[in-house]
C-alpha cells in the first residue's frame, strides 16, 4: 500500500510540475510588476528630425486619416511620419497623403504580411536614416511626449524600447471584450513592469517600439510570421540587444467588437504560441550551457501560455489532483495545485484593483469561467494550424 501511495505521489508531482513553473513564473512577474512601480527615468532627448514614425497600414483609409491628426497633435514638430501603404485595395495612400504624411505603397501580393511591409519603409528610410525608428500601426496613438520618449532611450542604450501597448478603456464594451483587454494589460504593462524590475528582457509586442537605426537598419523585418516583433525581439536578446521596457510611456489602440476581439486574439496568441514552441526550450538550453540570465528568462516568459490557459491549466491540474487524492494519492500535490490556482487568482484581482478598474467592473470579473469557454476557439485553432493572414482587426 505504501509503495502505490508513493507512485501516486510521484504521479501527481509530475501532473503538477509544468503547471508549477509556468504558473510560478507568471506569480513572480506579476507580483513584482504590481510592487515594482512604474517610473523609469527618462533619456537626454533627440532632435526631432531624428526619429521616423513607420506606419505599416493594410487598408486603414477608413481611420487613418483620425489616426494621423492624432499623433500628429502630440509629436513633437520635425518628426518624420511614413506611412507604408501595403496590398491596400481601398483609399489608404490618398487618405494618409492628405493628412500631411508622407506615404509609400507596396504591392506584393506573394508576400503579404506587417513584416514585408516594415522592411518595405526601412528600405526608403535609408537614402535619409535617422537616429531613431518607431514602429506604430494605423490604429494606434500615443501620449504626448511617449513616442519622443522611447526614441531617446532607444539611441542613448543602442538597444530597442518597446513602450506600453494597451488598448483604451471601454466599460460599454461586451464584457468578453473587456475581459479580454483587462488581460492584456496584465501581459503589456504589469509582466513586462514585473520582467523589467528583475532586469529581464521585455518582449516586443508590435506597436510603440523605438529601434536605434543601426539596429533598424539591419533586422530580419522581411517575413510572413504573424508576430514578427516577437520573434524579432526573441532574436535580438540573443544577439545581445534585448530590448527594455518603458511603462511611462503608453501606446494606445481601440478595442474590437466582439468578434474582432476573438479574431485578433486568434491571430496573436497561435502566433505567440507557435514562436514559444520553437523556440522557448532552446532559449532556455542556450541559457543554461552559456550562463545567460536573460535568455532563461525569456525562454521561461516564452512557456507560460496566456492567462485564460494559464488558469484554466492550473485548475484542471487541481481537479485531477484532487479526484487522484480521492483513491488515494498523497493530498500534497493537489494542495500545492490548489495554493498556486489560489495566488495567481489574488495576484490578478490585484491587478484590477490597482489598474483594471477603467477596463471592467467588478461584476465583469465573475465571467471569467464563461470567458475560459469563449477562447475554446482559438486553441482549436492552433491545433489545426493557427492564423498567419495579416487581417484588418475590425473596430467599432
Amino acid at each position: 500500500m505504501a509503495t502505490l501511495s508513493t507512485l501516486l505521489s510521484i504521479i501527481g508531482w509530475i501532473i503538477l510540475a509544468p503547471v508549477a513553473l509556468v504558473g510560478t513564473v507568471f506569480a513572480v512577474e506579476t507580483a513584482i510588476g504590481l510592487v515594482a512601480g512604474l517610473r523609469r527615468p527618462a533619456a537626454p532627448p533627440i532632435a526631432p528630425q531624428d526619429i521616423a514614425l513607420v506606419i505599416p497600414a493594410h487598408d486603414e483609409a477608413a481611420g487613418i486619416g483620425t489616426i494621423l491628426g492624432r499623433l500628429k497633435a502630440v509629436l513633437t514638430p520635425g518628426v518624420r511620419m511614413l506611412v507604408v501603404a501595403d496590398n491596400c485595395t481601398d483609399d489608404t495612400a490618398a487618405v494618409a497623403r492628405a493628412a500631411g504624411a508622407e506615404v509609400i505603397a507596396r504591392h506584393d501580393a506573394s508576400r503579404r504580411g506587417k513584416g514585408f511591409a516594415l522592411a518595405f519603409g526601412r528600405d526608403h528610410l535609408r537614402a535619409q536614416p535617422p537616429r531613431a525608428a518607431i514602429v506604430i500601426d494605423a490604429d494606434c496613438v500615443a501620449d504626448p511626449g511617449a513616442l519622443e520618449r522611447i526614441a531617446a532611450l532607444a539611441v542613448a542604450t543602442g538597444r530597442p524600447v518597446q513602450s506600453a501597448y494597451l488598448f483604451s478603456p471601454r466599460r460599454d464594451a461586451a464584457p468578453m471584450v473587456q475581459i479580454s483587454n483587462f488581460a492584456f494589460l496584465v501581459k503589456n504593462l504589469i509582466r513586462q513592469n514585473g520582467a523589467r524590475a528583475i532586469g529581464a528582457p521585455a518582449l516586443l509586442t508590435g506597436s510603440g517600439m523605438a529601434f536605434p537605426w543601426e539596429i533598424f537598419g539591419r533586422a530580419a523585418l522581411a517575413t510572413d510570421n504573424i508576430v514578427e516583433d516577437l520573434a524579432l525581439g526573441v532574436d535580438l536578446t540573443r544577439e545581445g540587444h534585448a530590448p527594455i521596457f518603458d511603462p511611462q510611456a503608453l501606446t494606445w489602440t481601440q478595442p474590437s467588437t466582439e468578434g474582432g476581439t476573438l479574431t485578433q486574439r486568434t491571430r496573436w496568441e497561435n502566433g505567440f504560441m507557435t514562436v514559444a514552441r520553437k523556440q522557448a526550450l532552446p532559449l532556455i538550453g542556450e541559457a543554461l550551457r552559456k550562463g545567460r540570465p536573460a535568455l532563461l528568462w525569456t525562454g521561461l516568459h516564452l512557456l507560460t501560455p496566456p492567462l485564460a490557459l494559464l488558469m484554466a491549466l492550473n485548475l484542471g491540474a487541481a481537479l485531477l489532483l484532487g479526484l487522484l487524492a480521492l483513491i488515494g494519492m498523497p493530498s500534497a500535490p493537489f494542495a500545492a495545485a490548489t495554493a498556486l490556482f489560489g495566488v495567481n487568482a489574488l495576484l490578478v484581482l490585484a491587478a484590477w484593483a490597482l489598474h483594471g478598474r477603467a477596463h471592467m467592473g467588478l461584476g465583469t470579473i465573475l465571467r471569467l469561467p464563461l470567458y475560459m469557454l469563449w477562447k475554446l476557439p482559438i486553441y482549436l485553432r492552433l491545433v489545426r494550424g493557427g492564423e498567419t493572414r495579416w487581417i484588418r482587426t475590425e473596430r467599432e
